[in-house]
């Protein structure tokens, strides 16, 4: 069961707890199996993966071969995401809490700050894209204001700064409600843009005359073929390995074990089924009017002829990929934020700390420099791989889910997670050189045919590493020092 620390008689600290890190009483929880799919309805139509997912179309594979992609991906990430989840539902703490099981209670900072700050990064980016959109809507329903698109101002026009800064500011508005108010919006956004994007495509087979291309003309066949279908399964895990991470940060609310089963299932393997067809149609059909392959839905709806039906959307697109930038890359820094300065941030004031990081990178710049995609982002996108493996071992083949909560806040020295100054060196004996590993294959261009799988690789080494330096001196209960201690009990 979920303890609350404040009824327990160890020793809490206040360098460790708030209210926002507690666990979740029972109670209180209201994540259903529907609020869960929700976030996968969202998230997987996001225009990255779109842009992701018809790149696979222009790399010359064809409809059955994407499908088939998809669906291997959508697998894999059930399991995983239905591990991760599992963790959050039964001890009700969001990620950086749960990361102190593994690393220790001050050596999770390593964990909240690698996963909060690359959201941070791509906060700005996504609200950037969807600032692009809402510019889209805004001169084709007001032509006058192309002239405020012209100039620029640290690289961004005068109208650009005005709709990033109202998405900004929309989301800030948003988060400040908390969690609950998250749980609202992506519930109203996911019908919205399923519903759009079957518009959409349905629109555009008209377009096409009635019927598509399934393929390219230059099609990839044996050997490359199946590579690139494996890869196209391997980068959806990473493209969700932050995901996996902190999962239990919205799973810390869910209603039962089996809403995450339901949800996952009909959020993951089914809703990703949907998108690869969308994604087929989308893309064969542009590509058999004009012999042209698109980067994303967004090509298509700049083209829409009808202003009313351009605007909504335009408006859906916003919808959308605002829903995506709340789950994915605003709830985990401001987590971290809360976990490293839990006395004087809660969740408003770490979402506020969040967002204005968020403005002052100048995403812009960031996005248009492939330097920073490439190596800065996907060098710290490789790396999350290994800290799932370590953080999964520990949990699940290690502990086999045995916590004792309310050691996760106190910094009391015979305290279970307090290992040695709060850092457990076995994790990070583990981490480092499997996320050294990892990055090497990531970024450089020799690794460059196997980087695709990057995250696996990262996992799997994160995993074997844990395991040989950790699982003995655990499971036969000795602590930092090699002295006896007691095996955790099942909470």
């Amino acid at each position: 069961m979920n303890i609350d620390p404040e009824t327990d008689t160890a020793p809490i600290s206040a360098r460790l707890y708030n209210a926002d890190l507690a666990p979740t009483k029972r109670a209180g929880r209201r994540w259903s199996a529907y609020n869960i799919f929700t976030l996968w309805a969202n998230d997987v139509h996001s225009l990255g993966n779109y842009a992701f997912a018809i790149g696979l179309f222009a790399l010359g594979l064809g409809a059955w071969q994407i499908l088939l992609s998809f669906l291997l991906g959508a697998v894999l990430l059930f399991l995983l995401l239905s591990l991760s989840g599992f963790m959050g539902e039964k001890l009700g703490v969001p990620f950086p809490v749960m990361s102190r099981i593994a690393f220790g209670i001050h050596g999770a900072q390593i964990a909240g700050v690698l996963r909060g700050g690359v959201a941070i990064v791509w906060f700005g980016i996504q609200t950037y894209l969807a600032s692009i959109v809402l510019r889209v809507l805004l001169i084709a329903v007001a032509p006058g204001l192309a002239s405020w698109d012209e100039n620029s101002v640290l690289g961004l026009s005068t109208l650009g700064w005005i709709t990033f800064c109202g998405l900004w500011v929309l989301q800030v508005v948003i988060v400040s409600y908390g969690m609950e108010m998250i749980r609202r919006y992506e519930a109203f956004a996911g019908p919205v843009i399923l519903l759009t994007m079957l518009v959409i495509a349905v629109w555009l087979v008209v377009e096409a005359g009635g019927s598509i291309a399934f393929s390219t003309a230059e099609s990839l066949t044996g050997t490359e073929m199946w590579w690139q279908i494996i890869v196209g399964a391997a980068l959806w895990i990473a493209i969700y390995g932050t995901f996996v991470l902190n999962f239990c940060d919205f799973t810390r609310g869910a209603t039962s074990r089996a809403a995450i089963t339901k949800g996952n299932f009909y959020g993951i393997p089914l809703n990703m089924i949907f998108f690869g067809i969308i994604v087929v149609i989308l893309a064969g059909a542009q590509y058999k009017i004009d012999g042209e392959i698109i980067d994303s839905p967004a090509d298509i709806v700049s083209t829409i002829p009808n202003t009313l039906l351009l605007a909504l959307a335009c408006l859906a697109l916003i919808i959308l990929t605002v829903a995506v930038n709340l789950m994915a890359n605003f709830v985990a820094p401001i987590y971290m934020f809360t976990n490293l300065f839990p006395r004087v941030l809660d969740f408003r004031r770490a979402a506020l700390v969040s967002a204005i990081l968020g403005l002052v990178i100048l995403p812009w710049n960031l996005y248009d420099s492939p330097t920073v995609i490439v190596y800065f982002l996907g060098g710290l996108g490789a790396i999350l791989g290994p800290l799932f493996g370590v953080i999964m071992t520990d949990y699940w083949l290690i502990r086999r889910g045995r916590v004792n909560v309310p050691d996760l806040f106190t910094e009391d020295p015979n305290g279970e997670y307090y290992y040695r100054r709060g850092v457990n060196r076995r994790a990070i004996a583990a981490f480092v050189p499997s996320a050294a590993i990892t990055v090497v294959i990531a970024v450089l261009p020799a690794t460059s045919s196997i980087s695709g799988v990057s995250w696996f690789i990262g996992a799997v080494l994160g995993a074997a590493a844990y395991w040989l330096v950790a699982s003995k001196r655990v499971q036969a209960g000795l602590d930092r020092d090699g002295e006896s201690i007691a095996v955790p009990s099942v909470h």
